[in-house]
C-alpha cells in the first residue's frame, strides 16, 4: 500500500517562502511521479507541479511557473516544494499525491494516492 505524508505549510506574508515537503514509499513501482495540488475555498483543486521519478522531469501549472519549485531527494521518495514570491492567491490546502507508471506526471488527473493536505495561508 503507498502511503503519502506531508509536511510543511504555515502562514507567511505575501512575497514570502515556504517549503513543503512529502514522504511516499512507492519503491512497488519501477518508476513514479509525485505532484503537489492545492485547493481554495469554493474553487476546483488544481496541480501546480510534478517530479518522475526516473528523470526528474518537473511539470508545472501557468500558475506558479518561475516562482515554485518541486525537486526530489537522492532515495526519490521524498520530494520538495520550494515556494517563492507567494501571492495571497496562493493560499489553501496543498495536497501531495503519487502514482506509479510511464505515463507524464504532468496529467494530473491520473494521481491516485493522496495525503491529507497541510494549510498554506499568505496575507496580503
Amino acid at each position: 500500500q503507498v502511503h503519502v505524508v506531508e509536511s510543511g505549510g504555515g502562514s507567511v506574508q505575501a512575497g514570502g517562502s515556504l517549503r513543503l515537503s512529502c514522504a511516499v514509499n512507492s519503491a512497488t513501482y519501477s518508476r513514479w511521479c509525485i505532484g503537489w495540488f492545492r485547493q481554495a475555498p469554493g474553487k476546483a483543486r488544481e496541480g501546480v507541479a510534478g517530479i518522475a521519478s526516473d528523470d526528474a522531469t518537473t511539470y508545472y501549472s501557468d500558475s506558479v511557473k518561475g516562482r515554485f519549485t518541486i525537486s526530489q531527494d537522492d532515495t526519490k521518495e521524498t520530494v520538495y516544494l520550494q515556494m517563492t514570491n507567494l501571492k495571497p492567491e496562493d493560499s489553501g490546502t496543498y495536497y501531495c499525491a503519487s502514482r506509479g507508471g510511464g505515463a507524464s506526471c504532468g496529467l494530473w488527473f491520473s494521481y491516485s494516492h493522496w495525503g491529507q493536505g497541510t494549510q498554506v495561508t499568505v496575507s496580503s
